[in-house]
């Protein structure tokens, strides 16, 4: 028998991926050769390719996915700024003393990271550079450090804000869009990056919750593999720990609470989160500090009266007070601009605004790359009559939707030990998505699910980034097996969290249906 065009091209990508081929460069490839394909087949029309200029314009003009570039460059320059290395310092000897602790502060030192930058790789590294070798000097197992250290990095995958947060909201938000125009629907509902953070926010903490736990009880069941501090080191004062958590933290409120109060998009949240990032930067380089200081109230003051006291100066019948007010927010505006441009000459001084810049360059242009050629793949695997075998499929499983979602998350995780989750997100998802909606599930809840699914393809060998990232930044008496071996608890972990939010749908749905 032979196999549909559709099938074989969807095997020729995987297969090209598989041999080494660069992602973006492979996608598109295998994409215009089938079209080829089908065209001298009669399988494919050509006049499809007509829409991949309208596609490319759709992806660079989709305002919801500026954030990504914003979103890498606030992650790179707390990474760059050595504010990450403070924060991971003062939690391990705050937790150190306890059994099992300095895991524990590798965990929570991931979750605020996580919650701040949302880059995986620089977390890793960060991690894996700094608190690993604390960890082997007293007497951890390296199966359970490297495990604990991958893990905890891929938490800026599924606690907000993430690029993988982002892709998924615009993809889930066009199936969304695809399935209610399949229901004949005309006014159709559409979903926010907002909701997505909002939705995987319980599940983010619930994941941490999990890893805490497991920690402590195998540090008190086996001792040996994750001991007390043996090193004698002071506990850091209460005024170093709330310089260490709280510009964190106060990073986390200022991005996440712009978001979820409804007060800021997700792109201009980035952009706060771009601007705090790197006036955090230039304080923590030993820039003015009273001017940052004072630039951060400003902004502070300025939010907060804009929102409560607009003004609109371009109106005729301005009048003494709004010009009043005019004048006190560009006083306001003036002393946070002074603030940015200290810390501008401060990461110049430094010398770490070039790499923070370059680095955010490459990843951006990595995930759009792929993006853009996912286009031109989607485009003609969908001419080629795949969307129609991807719902075939689905709608035939046994279970009926509930059977078709559990195809749908085992093919996802079984993907994610080959391929990316850009790649999973832009290439499978739109396909998936749609049909699974159809069928009844909820699309945030969907959305979660997804999210964590995507997230364990960090650490499924053989080719989990976070694996990748970590033997990088390892000493070499820590063997790759032990890498392998260490992470599988913690992939345990994670299917725990799916079946606990797969039963208890109110742990993702809740809190966007309380704000939104």
């Amino acid at each position: 028998m032979t196999l549909p065009l559709d099938i074989l091209m969807f095997a020729a990508m995987i297969g090209a991926i598989l041999l080494g081929y660069p992602v973006a460069l492979t996608i598109a490839g295998v994409a215009v050769i089938f079209a080829g394909i089908g065209v001298a087949t009669g399988a494919f029309d050509s006049g499809l390719l007509g829409a991949l200029g309208q596609r490319v314009f759709g992806v660079l003009t989709n305002t919801t996915l500026i954030a990504i570039p914003l979103f890498v460059f606030m992650g790179v320059v707390l990474e760059k700024s050595h504010i990450a290395e403070d924060l991971l310092e003062k939690m391990g000897r705050l937790f150190g003393p306890l059994r099992g602790g300095l895991g524990v502060s590798v965990v929570i030192v991931g979750a605020l990271l996580a919650a701040s930058t949302g880059i995986v790789g620089a977390t890793v590294v960060a991690m894996g550079l700094i608190a690993l070798p604390t960890m082997l000097r007293n007497g951890y197992d390296p199966k359970l450090a490297s495990g604990i250290i991958c893990t905890a990095g891929t938490l800026g995958q599924i606690i907000p804000p993430s690029t993988l947060l982002i892709i998924l909201a615009d993809v889930m938000s066009n199936a969304y869009q695809q399935a209610q125009y399949a229901e004949g629907k005309f006014s159709v509902s559409t979903l926010s990056v907002g909701q997505i953070f909002a939705a995987a926010l319980l599940p983010g903490l619930l994941m941490v919750g999990l890893y805490i736990i497991y920690l402590l009880v195998r540090a008190w069941l086996l001792p040996n593999d994750a001991p007390a501090l043996k090193e004698k080191v002071a506990r850091p004062t209460a005024k170093d720990t709330l310089l260490a958590v709280v510009p964190p933290i106060l990073l986390i409120i200022a991005v996440l609470g712009s978001v979820l109060g409804g007060v800021a998009t997700a792109t201009e949240a980035a952009s706060v989160g771009a601007v705090g990032a790197l006036m955090l930067a230039g304080y923590r380089l030993g820039g003015p500090a009273r001017l940052i200081a004072l630039g951060a109230l400003c902004f502070l003051v300025l939010a907060i009266a804009a929102g409560t006291a607009p003004v609109r100066l371009q109106r005729s019948d301005t009048g003494t007070l709004e010009l009043l007010q005019g004048i006190f927010y560009g006083a306001l505006l003036l002393g946070g601009g002074l603030a940015i441009l200290a810390a501008v000459r401060q990461a110049l001084r430094e010398q770490i605004l070039k790499p923070v810049l370059t680095s955010t360059m490459v990843v951006t242009s990595m995930i759009f790359a792929t993006i853009l050629t996912a286009s031109v793949f989607a485009l003609v695997f969908v001419g080629l009559g795949g969307d129609k075998t991807i719902e075939a499929i689905l709608t035939a499983m046994p279970g009926g939707a509930t059977g078709a979602l559990v195809f749908a998350m085992a093919l996802v995780f079984v993907l994610g030990f080959f391929l990316d989750f850009v790649e999973i997100s832009v290439i499978l998802l739109p396909l998936l998505a749609p049909p699974l909606i159809l069928l009844g599930h909820d699309p945030i809840w969907l959305s979660v699910l997804i999210a964590i699914n995507l997230q364990t393809s960090f650490l499924t060998p053989p080719f989990g980034f976070s694996l990748f990232y970590f033997r990088g930044a390892a000493p070499p008496e820590v063997k790759t097996e032990q890498i392998y071996r260490g992470v599988i608890p913690f992939i345990g972990l994670q299917i725990v969290a799916v079946i606990i939010i797969w039963n208890f749908q109110a742990i993702a749905t809740w809190l966007p249906s309380l704000l939104y």
